[in-house]
C-alpha cells in the first residue's frame, strides 16, 4: 500500500514536469534566443537542457556535466529576492553553481553573456583547485 505521503510527493512531480514542459512552450524572448545559441550542443559541445526540474525548482537553463544552472531573469526577480536566495541556497547545496542574469542583459550584450557563461563551463571546479 502506498502511503498519502507518497502520493503527495508524486503528485508535487507531476505538477512540476507539466509546469517545466508549459515554461518550455511559452519562452521569453531571452529564454529563445539563448536556447537557440546553446541548444544541439552547438556552444563548444557542451549539452544544456532547458527548463529542467532540480528538487522542487525549474532550472530555465542547466549543464548537468558541469553543473551549471544559467537563470534567466525578468523584472519580477526584483520583487523575489528572498524567494532566489532560498532556491540558490537548495540548488548549490546540490552541487550546482547558479549563473543569474537579466533578461535586458542578454537582449542587449549576448556574445558578452555568452563569453560569461562559456568561462563558468570551463573554469576549474572548486574542487579540482
Amino acid at each position: 500500500m502506498v502511503s498519502q505521503n507518497t502520493k503527495n510527493r508524486r503528485a508535487a512531480g507531476q505538477r512540476l514536469i507539466s509546469n517545466a514542459r508549459q515554461m518550455r512552450h511559452e519562452p521569453t524572448d531571452a529564454e529563445r534566443k539563448f536556447w537557440f545559441a546553446v541548444r544541439g550542443r552547438k556552444f563548444d559541445g557542451y549539452k544544456f537542457k532547458r527548463q529542467y526540474p532540480v528538487g522542487p525548482y525549474i532550472a530555465d537553463f542547466v549543464c548537468l556535466d558541469q553543473r551549471l544552472i544559467v537563470e534567466l531573469d525578468g523584472g519580477q526577480h526584483a520583487q523575489q529576492a528572498e524567494y532566489d536566495i532560498k532556491r540558490t541556497d537548495f540548488l548549490q547545496s546540490r552541487g550546482f553553481r547558479i549563473l543569474r542574469v537579466w533578461n535586458d542583459d542578454f537582449l542587449r550584450t549576448p556574445d558578452a553573456i555568452l563569453e560569461g557563461v562559456w568561462r563558468a563551463l570551463t573554469a576549474p571546479s572548486p574542487v579540482e583547485r
